[in-house]
């Protein structure tokens, strides 16, 4: 069967002056003026066409009715404003990229070697990216990089139930980065306000009970295997792409058929989990094509392994040039939240880009 996908992409610095029309991505900053549609039969990619803004009309009204009700579809998808997150008290506008801080309460840390491995200090490191601009606090008990032990939901509950009651009680949005139900009931009971599952609320057969019993955002995230190991994948992909939008569509639809609202979904691509350096990079070219499911788009690829493949193998602690440029690629195909490590750099990164896009904005033609 041939299906279609469709991919926002010819951006423009702003949409006053031109002599044809362009389109707003989700409410947000940036506008566009042609449309990528993507045809792919049996879920590979068969063929591409660049359709312009002025032109998607007449294109649509040549296809069949199913195929016009899927592009109606996504292109409502697509266009319409992301709601702000509702996270208790504070509500978070995605009119613009907004930084969620990463604070991994862990002695096994991938990135920072567990500096933050206990309280006191993982409570002073989320006070400073608060202060350094960070919208939401995203706190951690457990790391999933490859190879990673198993915490036992005690111990993490232990490690971040105190960082996340003092956060929410100093006024940070607090998430919690978790796939175990357990955990994210402490959390919430603490005062998190957003959940974020690496299983996409697979792992844990309690996950949805729990996310059901909250009203909170829920960031769902690809990886290929809900077990204890994310990174598993034995069946590896026909088309990384098609394969991830895909899997996205039909999860959705079955929260959603089990009671979650749409409207609380938050949706990350899982960039490094089971995923090749050619997976990662097809995946970033094309974040764009996620907006076709109408959820806010998460992304984080802060020091993750494909920058030090990338550039002679750099550690962890030295890949802020490669994460900077990752986040910044993410913002400019419209991405609501960036999950980062050095919060002020990438703060300071994305004020400066909103000065870009105010001064083109007000631009005289």
């Amino acid at each position: 069967m041939i299906q279609l996908y469709l991919r926002p992409c010819a951006y423009v610095d702003t949409p006053i002056g031109y002599d044809q029309p362009v389109e707003r991505l989700a409410g947000g900053m940036l506008y566009f003026s042609a449309w990528e549609v993507l045809t792919t039969e049996g879920g590979r990619r068969t063929g591409k066409q660049l359709i312009p803004v002025s032109a998607f009309d007449t294109y649509h009204d040549s296809m069949s009715q199913d195929q016009r009700e899927r592009l109606d579809g996504l292109r409502a998808n697509i266009l319409k404003p992301r709601p702000p997150l509702n996270m208790g008290e504070r509500n978070i506008p995605l009119d613009q990229p907004r930084v969620m801080g990463i604070l991994n309460c862990t002695p096994d840390s991938f990135s920072d070697g567990g500096k933050h491995g206990d309280a006191p200090a993982a409570i002073e490191m989320g006070g400073a990216m608060t202060a350094a601009g960070a919208a939401i606090i995203d706190i951690g008990g457990e790391s999933t990089r490859p190879g990673a032990p198993l915490v036992w939901e005690g111990d993490e509950i232990a490690r971040i139930e105190p960082v996340v009651r003092a956060m929410a009680n100093s006024g940070a949005a607090v998430s919690v980065d978790s796939r175990k139900a357990a955990v994210m009931e402490a959390a919430l009971a603490a005062g998190a306000r957003l959940i974020n599952d690496i299983s996409a609320l697979r792992y844990d057969d309690r996950a949805i009970a729990v996310a059901l019993s909250s009203d909170c955002p829920i960031a769902i995230m690809h990886a290929p295997s809900a077990s204890s190991d994310p990174h598993k994948n034995d069946a590896g992909y026909r088309d990384i792409l098609i394969d991830i939008y895909d899997w996205f569509e039909d999860h959705i639809e079955a929260l959603v058929a089990k009671g979650i609202a749409r409207e609380r979904l938050i949706v990350d691509p899982g960039i490094g989990f089971g995923k090749s350096l050619s997976d990662n990079l097809t995946l970033i070219n094309n974040l764009a094509l996620f907006h076709g499911l109408g959820c806010p788009i998460l992304f984080g690829a802060s020091r993750k392994r494909m920058i030090g493949a990338l550039s002679n193998e750099a550690a962890a602690d030295a890949r802020l040039g490669g994460s900077l440029f990752l986040a910044m690629k993410a913002v400019e195909q419209g991405a609501h939240i960036v999950r980062v490590h050095d919060v002020p750099e990438t703060v300071q990164a994305i004020h400066v880009w909103r000065g870009l896009r105010d001064a083109a904005l007000t631009a005289s033609v």
